[in-house]
């Protein structure tokens, strides 16, 4: 790292109507430098990111970006293009790309002059492969990108942002859906290409990376800048207190002692599109009063278990058991009346339909109950009155419950399924990658209530690419790898690192 200034953001302020997004921050940021941007879901983070890449326009203050030779211009706001030219590339926490097309032609999109009638495909691979080879991502290129697992298509985001040359690169969340070896390992490559003058904003919850990765920190909360520091003068504590103004709650596992089987699967075997999504010969069993933890690198057959768990795939072999009823059709409808429960891993698609309101969101799984409708009408006092209480019970911060949901943030997206799942109270809850985007004390609140759910009597089959998080909450872990299950057997963190990717523990 040097002392040469690349980047500086000037009093940015950004109102959504009523909501102070940002209010009055500036930042600066090193040649070599990486900064790590903390705050809670809803504190502005990605807000600031997205108005110094030009997705939003300010309300206030400037951006100034070095050119490559060191010197500070003024950005044009409100302009992608500008920021690209400028040397800034982002990489979104929720995926921006065309998933019909494969993942050499998503890198190279818009990248080729306007007027180009041809590109050269053969130098536009050996630059991909470069890139691999220098930042330890890898990723199927001639495949099309809705086939690739969720892990696959953030390294296609990273390696877009790389491929245009970024000397300024921003991450929201990079390594929500890596293992930890794989995390280690892009944290060890942007460390290199640090070293030759690359500078990094990286927007995280995970303390652990932050501390061992990061030069300095910022923290937002409510939409100000509260705290800076060097990393080596900070500890979790620190950041915890400044984050959300108290220290963050430890959820504490106590032993229990598991209780019948609510989810019993038998040899079942899911012919899925891709890897993904197919499952061979599956067998579990997950009791009342028990966590059971699956352990896996993104890909490996984590969506066709949360399909077949919601019903959304039907199994080509094997039996289904609920309780003691056996599912002969699964479907959606069919496995929320059996009393499960789901929380999805991608929020946005599946796990909101964006246009309607957060009320109704909160009450879409319960439209025949009759404290919802009646007589085939909406009872909009009652729906009103439920979203109002749960919001204030899970903190989902917006613009009011009469908002459309695709206008929260990401974690508050999150808590709305929580909301909505867990006080119906369901016999096993699928919880798939629970916290991924949380910050610290969201987290902690959803290891409170699967614990909670757990004491009594659901059983929880908590999917999560976050060792810690399992590792925390699970009472048995078992690892998923090509569609099968293994039971881990240990707790131990590296061992179970190394069976996720295929090798002996």
């Amino acid at each position: 790292m040097t002392d040469q200034t690349v980047l500086k953001l000037n009093g940015l302020s950004k109102r959504f109507g009523p909501v102070v997004a940002n209010d009055d921050v500036s930042l600066t940021l090193g040649r070599g430098e990486v900064l790590a941007l903390l705050g809670e879901n809803g504190a502005g983070k990605t807000t600031l990111m997205n108005m110094l890449f030009g997705h939003y326009l300010p309300d206030a203050g400037t951006v100034e970006v070095a050119d490559p030779g060191g010197t500070l211009h003024p950005l044009p706001l409100g302009h992608p293009q500008a920021a690209l030219a400028a040397g800034v590339g982002m990489v979104h926490q929720h995926f921006a790309l065309a998933e019909n097309i494969n993942a050499l032609d998503n890198i190279t999109l818009g990248s080729e002059p306007l007027l180009s009638l041809r590109r050269d495909r053969r130098a536009a691979e050996r630059k991909i492969k470069d890139i691999m080879a220098r930042s330890g991502l890898t990723a199927p290129q001639d495949v099309p990108v809705g086939r690739l697992s969720v892990g696959e298509r953030q390294r296609v985001e990273i390696l877009k942002a790389l491929y245009r040359d970024a000397r300024i690169l921003v991450l929201d969340e990079p390594t929500a859906v890596l293992t930890p070896q794989e995390a280690d390992t892009l944290f060890a490559n942007i460390k290199t290409m640090t070293a030759e003058g690359l500078s990094v904003i990286f927007i995280s919850h995970k303390l652990r990376e932050v501390l061992a990765f990061s030069d300095r920190i910022a923290v937002l909360r409510h939409g100000r800048k509260v705290g800076e520091m060097a990393t080596s003068e900070a500890d979790e504590g620190t950041i915890a207190r400044l984050m959300v103004g108290a220290d963050t709650p430890k959820v504490a596992r106590e032993a229990a002692t598991p209780g019948a089987p609510v989810l019993t699967l038998q040899n079942v075997s899911v012919a899925g599109r891709s890897k993904r999504d197919t499952l061979q010969g599956v067998t579990l069993t997950v009791h009342a009063h028990e966590i059971l933890g699956i352990a896996g690198i993104s890909g490996n057959g984590q969506s066709g278990l949360a399909n077949l768990i919601s019903g959304l795939a039907v199994p080509t072999a094997g039996m289904i058991r609920v309780d003691e009823t056996e599912i002969a059709r699964p479907s959606a409808a069919t496995m929320v009346a059996a009393g499960i429960g789901r929380i999805p891993e991608d929020r946005h698609h599946e796990g909101i339909v964006g246009a309607m309101s957060v009320a109704e969101n909160m009450v879409i799984e319960r439209l025949g109950d009759p404290d919802i409708q009646s007589r085939g009408l909406l009872r909009r006092d009652a729906i009103q009155a439920n979203a109002e209480g749960l919001a204030q019970a899970y903190d989902v911060r917006g613009p009011g419950v009469g908002a459309a949901a695709r206008l929260l943030s990401g974690g508050n997206i999150q808590k709305l399924i929580l909301a909505r799942v867990f006080e119906r109270a369901p016999r096993l809850i699928l919880a798939n990658q629970p916290t991924r985007g949380l910050d610290m004390g969201a987290a902690a609140e959803v290891g409170r209530r699967l614990l909670e759910a757990r004491g009594r009597g659901a059983g929880v089959v908590l999917i999560s690419e976050d060792l810690d998080e399992i590792l925390g909450l699970a009472d048995r872990i078992m690892v998923i790898r090509d569609g099968a299950l293994v039971e881990a057997g240990t707790m131990d963190r590296a061992k179970i690192g190394l069976m996720m990717a295929g090798e002996p523990a």
